[in-house]
């Protein structure tokens, strides 16, 4: 992503997450959503294909499997950020639309309506992808089960946590170090949240169509992506509190 000058403290504005010049077409960018979200999921599950058949030691297997995740989603940030703002993710597409649909350069419904489908095709594509590559069945469903209360509160403590990030990071000028930033975040979410940190309803769908390590019974979807909408507007809710200073002043005047 493209770098940016630091905002001084007092007058934090939000910087959009969508780095790419007018000029990209929106077809261009919503090719890169759907390749990259497929490449992300294609990550994902095949690293955790490829784990499981190395190590029968589910610790192994998750640290493999986060590693390659924290690898492939920082290199695909780098990549596709200057296109379409590497979003991936239709919790961080909706929340950039809401924090901007004030503003004539943010999202539009239009684009948002474009950017979402690309993202669930891409990861639905991805997750069919690492099965070919491993010699599995194209898609088969899978059969395990996300549905405990615990799994369902580390996915709003997880996303809520990825988009304070992003949006803090945009905040404070800082969305430079956002290829390092997210992918450090996520890695660290598979560890530290018991869900493994989807956080991300896209890739929840895509990871539905394969019955392997990283994958989640359909069952399980309506429970995950709510919690995920939640985590999100947590997570909005959370930077407006930590860092609307400028609202904040104004209030207080």
């Amino acid at each position: 992503m493209s770098a940016i000058d630091e905002a001084r403290p007092e007058t934090i504005e939000a910087e959009p997450l969508a780095t790419e010049p007018p000029a990209v077409p929106l077809l261009n960018r919503v090719a890169a959503e759907l390749v990259g979200t497929a490449a992300l999921v294609a990550v994902v599950v095949g690293s955790g294909i490829q784990a499981t058949e190395l190590s029968k030691d589910v610790g192994v297997q998750l640290l493999a499997n986060s590693l390659a995740t924290v690898f492939g989603l920082g290199v695909l940030i780098l990549l596709l950020g200057p296109i379409s703002g590497a979003q991936f993710n239709p919790v961080v597409t909706l929340a950039e639309w809401w924090t901007g649909r004030k503003d004539p350069k943010g999202l539009s419904p239009r684009e948002v309506a474009a950017y979402i489908p690309a993202q669930i095709v891409g990861a639905i594509g991805g997750a069919i992808l690492a099965d070919a590559m491993f010699g599995k069945a194209l898609v088969k469903w899978s059969t395990h089960d996300r549905s405990a209360g615990h799994l369902l509160i580390g996915e709003v403590v997880a996303t809520a946590g990825l988009v304070l990030l992003i949006f803090g990071l945009a905040k404070t000028g800082h969305l430079r170090f956002a290829p390092v930033a997210v992918a450090s975040y996520i890695g660290a979410a598979y560890w530290f949240t018991s869900s493994t940190s989807f956080a991300n309803p896209a890739v929840t769908i895509g990871r539905a169509f394969t019955d392997t390590f990283a994958g989640i019974a359909p069952a399980s979807l309506p429970g995950f992506i709510g919690m995920q909408l939640v985590g999100g507007v947590l997570g909005l809710l959370l930077v407006a509190l930590i860092f609307d200073q400028r609202r904040r002043a104004a209030a207080a005047k």
